[in-house]
């Protein structure tokens, strides 16, 4: 499941319809009384947060969204009808904000949440409204108002209950792909992820866990360095991190140095993902000598390394149970 970070889009509200100047007409009446409709009031442009879809891409192919404008009001009072409203469904977890300006509308995150991002002009009254007992005749309507207009910035912050982080290269694509049946690209290059992946993994018979593999951070992402940073927004929203770690020979970094890189990057970003729960697993333990650095890591650490090797599947279901039951503990009050 691929999901695109963000886009902007341009929103447009319906224009009001114009209220009529119109006088009642009738077989022996020679000067009827005012009957000119109101105009239709114009429709809005409206986010709704749903399920249904996980990404900004298909909204993002559209740089701009108008409304039905309202419709003039009509002879003998009839009023004119509405304009239609535009309906934008949103992934959960989309952050709206107001490009202009730069401040968060709304952070949408509940099935059915909606928000009018850009709302329908008010239609013009007719001439009944402007007739007085001086004036009772009156050739004056109100045109119908201009809808909202407003350039947004939408930022889709992923929903997962696992957030994979780790350096380039730390094996969360693969784990990812061994645990469900999300496909993410796998190389032997850093960066090989480059968009955020998530995938369902079943634990149990009854029990699944959503994991998101986001995209390897490096020292400085919370700076704005390498591509972690456009990702770690994303963590905010796991209960519960893997922090995974390359033990192999052929390792990039060494695995308790990476371990603290990844650890100051989140604390820098954000002091509330210094203290999220987490597990430490070290990855790519297929030998005797890959088991020995695990050891040595969690001796390092001071703390349980939970070793795996997606490959041959050793430690993976143990780790998704251990991972199920820190998801699903109680947040502390």
């Amino acid at each position: 499941m691929l999901l695109r970070d963000e886009c902007e889009i341009r929103v447009h509200g319906g224009k009001g319809g114009d209220g009529l100047v119109s006088f009642w007409r009738e077989k022996f009446v020679a000067k009827g009384g005012p009957d000119g409709g109101d105009g239709g009031d114009g429709g809005s442009v409206v986010l709704l947060a749903t399920a249904r879809v996980n990404s900004l891409l298909t909204l993002g192919r559209s740089p701009r969204y108008e409304a039905q404008s309202g419709q003039p009001g009509g002879v003998n009072n009839r009023a004119g009808p509405g304009g239609e409203d535009v309906e934008l469904e949103v992934p959960l977890g989309t952050q709206v904000f107001d490009a202009a300006r730069g401040n968060l509308l709304r952070d949408l995150v509940e099935e059915g949440q909606r928000l009018v991002v850009a709302a329908g002009g008010r239609g013009g009254r007719g001439n009944p409204h402007f007739a007085t007992a001086v004036r009772q005749t009156p050739r004056r309507a109100e045109p119908g108002r201009l809808g909202e207009t407003r350039r947004l910035r939408l930022e889709l912050k992923l929903f997962a209950e696992v957030g994979l982080v780790g350096l380039p290269n730390a094996g969360k694509s693969t784990f990812l792909a061994s645990i469900s049946r999300a496909t993410p690209k796998i190389a032997d290059y850093p960066f090989t992820t480059l968009e955020p992946q998530v995938g369902i993994a079943a634990v149990g018979d009854y029990d699944t866990l959503v994991v998101a593999d986001l995209p390897g951070l490096i020292e400085g992402a919370a700076e704005g360095h390498g591509l972690g940073y456009r990702f770690l927004k994303h963590v905010e929203r796991c209960r519960v991190l893997l922090h995974l770690v390359d033990v192999s020979a052929e390792a990039l970094d060494e695995p308790a140095a990476s371990v603290r890189v990844i650890v100051r990057e989140l604390a820098q970003y954000s002091s509330e993902l210094a203290v999220r729960p987490r597990l430490v697993v070290a990855t790519k333990v297929e030998s005797e000598a890959d088991e020995g650095r695990a050891r040595e890591l969690e001796a390092a650490l001071g703390e349980p390394v939970h070793s795996i090797s997606a490959h041959t599947g050793r430690g993976v279901r143990a780790l998704l149970d251990r991972t199920t039951a820190l998801v699903r503990m109680p947040a502390p009050t």
